[in-house]
């Protein structure tokens, strides 16, 4: 007689049960992570806009009732603006930006094209990952050491600090963005007998020239509101002033300063210079999002 091995209606019951039981479980244990990621998502955003609804608040009335644009900071008690503030707060942040981003895209080209595995490769990753995350205060207290100390403060040195901030971030996003380009790009240029350096120049980082671009401007919105490094090199200026040789007035060192003076006008200014920041930092976020996103749709 053939033999069948088809289960008994009790053992199929029980797997149906058994499976019903299972899949009910991982039904519940989806649900409870589901529900703490949202709950976690919900607190965050909770403080966020708790804290961009007080920022715009607080700040919106010190751009309107006061003469931001065309004013120095005042002392005490006395109307003023943060003029001087704003253009200081605009030469350091493009000079760190000049000197820390070439220095950063080369550094990102070399490792991308041309390390291959090297120790001097693998020594310059390794360095660029510590200084990434280094704290920013103790860059500020590095360039302190190496150019404030036995001198005096100056906008060069905070412009400095701001470049050493700016170099780590510039070359990691470099470094991932020509990786991304593919190698049959490569592989073509080279059957057409293109030099190394023009298909580094001419190839790869016209490929890649979106990707670069959304890591400068990333670089650039960090070193924004960096207030650390210039604490210890650039300090501050209560006049206006463009000689990067001496102090020179920037806003994240206005903020400092007039946050925790007991005057009310010196507040509002506070403020005010913390909600310029903020949109600054914001639209250049806004900006590097759009041009890295324009990139992908193409």
């Amino acid at each position: 007689m053939p033999t069948t091995n088809a289960a008994s209606p009790i053992e199929t019951s029980f797997e149906g049960r058994y499976n019903k039981s299972l899949y009910n479980k991982r039904r519940r244990i989806n649900k409870l992570g589901l529900g703490f990621a949202l709950s976690a998502m919900t607190f965050g955003l909770f403080w966020l806009f708790w804290i961009l609804v007080t920022l715009f608040m607080e700040g919106f009335q010190g751009l309107v009732q006061l003469p931001i644009f065309v004013a120095d900071t005042p002392p005490p008690m006395i109307e003023g603006g943060l003029r001087n503030a704003i253009v200081g707060s605009i030469m350091l942040a493009f000079s760190g930006l000049f000197i820390g981003a070439p220095i950063g895209l080369m550094t990102g080209i070399y490792l991308s094209e041309f390390s291959h595995g090297s120790m001097l490769g693998k020594v310059t990753r390794f360095l660029n990952d510590i200084l990434l995350s280094a704290p920013s205060i103790v860059i500020g207290l590095f360039v302190y050491a190496l150019m404030v100390k036995g001198s005096n403060f100056s906008g060069w040195a905070g412009a400095v600090a701001l470049a050493l901030i700016v170099i780590p971030v510039v070359v990691r996003t470099t470094e991932n963005m020509l990786n991304l380009v593919p190698n049959t790009l490569r592989e073509a240029a080279y059957a057409l007998g293109t030099p190394k350096w023009q298909l580094v120049t001419k190839v790869t980082i016209k490929a890649a020239k979106a990707g670069l671009t959304t890591g400068v401007l990333l670089a650039f919105a960090r070193i924004t509101g960096e207030t650390a490094p210039l604490l210890f090199t650039a300090l501050n200026n209560q006049y206006f002033s463009t000689d990067m040789s001496q102090p020179i007035a920037n806003l994240p060192n206005t903020i400092y300063q007039f946050a925790m003076s007991p005057y009310d006008n010196w507040h509002t200014l506070a403020w005010a210079a913390a909600l310029l920041i903020t949109l600054s930092v914001l639209m250049l976020n806004i900006l590097a999002r759009y041009i890295g996103g324009r990139n992908n749709t193409k």
